[in-house]
């Protein structure tokens, strides 16, 4: 379950230089977000255009201790942020107070249009700058009733995996940071591409369902057998008529059975999951290929252009036109580095 903007535009840095990303770090630094952002951004893949450059920056250039006992190295100090297109606080302290000069960085960097992204705790240092005030926000479940009480001006949900409000977005704990780095990048360069750098760092490109399916006070249930047979079974046939009863007569259940084993194991309806697939399926054939809208639909499994149009304006707020003329055109030379 996820919140997000509806954004068509191209992103920042579209004009064909590396967008610009920027981590600001801060001691004790969590690693694992910080490895997430630099996964997603920071590597270069064979094969994938370069369309990101990556960099940390802290509030002193030099060594910065982290939450793993090992010191890393910031080469560059606050003035980095001046040049971010993207900028990532990948963790912090909840305890940790924001220094004047990193809120008022954080702020100016706001202000000039870089887009601010707070992985899990890293929602911290977003509110703690003013970023976040009336809005709704996600962080890690443990730390939700924690942040509501110290920022009483945000909306806290800790039920979604990540909020996306176009200028400033906020993921759930550690991993979930993975899932808002795809959808940025998704945002930014198609499903299609984030699909791509998903299967190459082994993890699915898009989760259904939020943070209740991880807290530690979820109602017991007894084990059951994995949904992954039978997902693999739709996805192969996403251009006929699926129904939930014959999802369900796959797995000789009943459709209540497999309704609460898809809220238990996926977070959503059988239905839900269903259309996110068939939108999804849409997105990458939009992008790929040059079939009429028609036949886009009658792929997916949604019949008719006119329905394709209603599903596909609901899930993302715009037509498979616009969607298509924003990521199917882009330029095929890769960006270039500033300077060069």
């Amino acid at each position: 379950m996820i919140e997000s903007s509806s954004r068509t535009a191209p992103p920042p840095g579209g004009d064909g230089r590396r967008h610009q990303v920027v981590a600001l770090v801060h001691a004790p630094q969590p690693t694992f977000e910080l490895g997430c952002a630099a996964e997603v951004f920071g590597t270069r893949r064979p094969g994938f255009p370069p369309y990101y450059d990556f960099r940390i920056c802290a509030l002193r250039p030099g060594p910065v201790a982290t939450t793993a006992g090992y010191p890393l190295h910031a080469a560059a100090g606050l003035s980095a942020l001046a040049g971010a297109d993207t900028v990532v606080v990948p963790g912090w302290v909840p305890e940790a107070p924001l220094p004047e000069e990193i809120r008022g960085a954080l702020r100016g960097a706001h202000a000039r249009g870089a887009r601010m992204v707070g992985l899990c705790s890293g929602a911290y240092a977003l509110a703690a700058a003013g970023l976040l005030d009336g809005r709704r926000a996600t962080t890690h479940w443990r730390r939700a009733a924690h942040f509501a009480a110290r920022f009483p001006r945000v909306r806290m949900d800790a039920t979604v995996l990540y909020i996306d409000h176009g200028d400033v977005a906020t993921s759930a704990g550690a991993a979930a940071g993975i899932d808002l780095l795809l959808h940025l990048v998704r945002a930014d360069h198609g499903a299609g591409y984030a699909a791509r750098v998903g299967r190459d760092m082994g993890v699915p490109p898009h989760r259904e369902g939020g943070q209740p399916q991880f807290t530690e006070d979820a109602p017991p249930h007894r084990a059951e057998p994995s949904l992954a047979p039978l997902l693999d079974w739709v996805s192969g046939r996403l251009g006929t008529r699926v129904s939930v009863a014959e999802m369900a007569a796959q797995l000789r259940v009943s459709p209540r059975t497999l309704a609460r084993r898809f809220t238990d194991q996926v977070g959503v309806s059988p239905g839900q999951w269903l259309l996110a697939q068939r939108i999804s399926a849409a997105r990458t054939l939009l992008e790929e290929t040059d079939l009429p809208v028609e036949a886009v639909a009658v792929r997916v499994g949604l019949s008719s252009a006119a329905n394709l149009r209603r599903r596909f304006h609901h899930a993302l707020g715009t037509t498979p036109a616009a969607y298509r003329s924003t990521f199917r055109h882009r330029l095929p030379a890769p960006p270039q580095s500033p300077g060069t």
